[in-house]
């Protein structure tokens, strides 16, 4: 399995076999999506220290900014004004639709760029 496909399946970096979520979260309910500590499979600590995903945090930020320039970019071939409340409305309506995947996707790509590839033998 290569990182791409592990990355948008939720898989372990390492091993690429078992989920890293419990669960994917509820906006409406408030429920934020829930880790697991290791991996089951191969046993892979997920959380290496403390602020270990601060920096999944730019991640999370750069697919905000690349879903709202699309929704912008996308709403200007349906609305004349750029400052039209409907846009508004929508941009923050996908924002905050997206965010719990967009919170989990930032994580698995953030463990992704820093784990090695295991080695073959």
């Amino acid at each position: 399995m290569t990182r791409l496909q592990s990355i948008l399946s939720e898989s372990c970096p390492n091993c690429h076999n078992e989920k890293v979520f419990k669960s994917k979260g509820h906006l409406l309910k408030m429920k934020f999506p829930q880790m697991h500590k290791k991996c089951i499979n191969c046993q892979y600590t997920f959380e290496k220290e403390p602020g270990y995903f601060f920096g999944a945090m730019y991640i999370s930020y750069g697919l905000c900014f690349i879903e709202g320039m699309t929704l912008f970019i996308l709403s200007r071939l349906f609305v004349d004004s750029i400052f039209d409340f409907r846009v508004l409305a929508l941009s923050i309506t996908t924002i905050l639709g997206l965010s719990l995947y967009n919170f989990r996707l930032s994580r698995i790509i953030w463990m992704n760029i820093f784990t090695k590839s295991p080695q073959k033998s």
